[in-house]
């Protein structure tokens, strides 16, 4: 699948986000305006002034409707939810060249919020890949203890684990040992 820049960096925006809600023994990393403000340093946000709790209140709204995009039955049911996120966002493509990076277009309105620009912004890039027919590729980790995000960007969509947790690692030493005590077991009964 061939993305440019903009949209890779939305998408791992999207992920990272939705990657910060509790999911089983892992709690919520983001609780606090310095959390949101940390995501926001991490992603290197464009455009982000003072933070507030509205803020992080309407953040941690996005990230649930980002949320339902990914657990979306269907590629209808998914444009829907992606239509109404950028159209609420108030999308307003434009194009900007800014801290050394080449054109490339916006897709917040001017003194969007932080939830508006990821919004805006994470919305258009999973369009994209609606559009482009790879809606199979926003995917959850297939470890039984992991529902992380991810987007399977490799060539032949085999992708089943995050890369966070070294989930597929766990998961293939499990299946060797347990291969390995079959194999143990076997030869010792015979």
């Amino acid at each position: 699948m061939q993305i440019n820049h903009d949209t890779r960096c939305a998408l791992d925006q999207v992920v990272e986000l939705l990657n910060t809600m509790a999911d089983g023994d892992t709690p919520d990393t983001l609780v606090s305006v310095a959390d949101l403000r940390a995501y926001v340093e991490r992603n290197n946000v464009s455009g982000v002034g003072t933070l507030t709790q509205e803020d992080l209140r309407a953040v941690r709204e996005a990230r649930e409707r980002f949320a339902q995009v990914f657990a979306a039955e269907d590629s209808r049911t998914a444009a829907r939810l992606i239509n109404a996120l950028v159209a609420e966002a108030g999308t307003t493509p434009q194009l900007t060249d800014h801290d050394g990076y080449d054109w490339h277009v916006h897709y917040f309105a001017p003194g969007a919020s932080v939830a508006q620009h990821l919004a805006a912004d994470g919305g258009m890039a999973l369009a994209f890949v609606l559009v482009s027919g790879e809606r199979d590729r926003l995917r959850r980790c297939s470890a039984p203890d992991c529902r992380r995000a991810f987007v399977d960007l490799s060539r032949n969509r085999s992708r089943r684990y995050c890369d966070s947790r070294t989930c597929g690692n766990r998961l293939h030493v499990a299946a060797y040992r347990a291969r390995r005590r079959e194999s143990t077991e076997a030869a010792a009964g015979s």
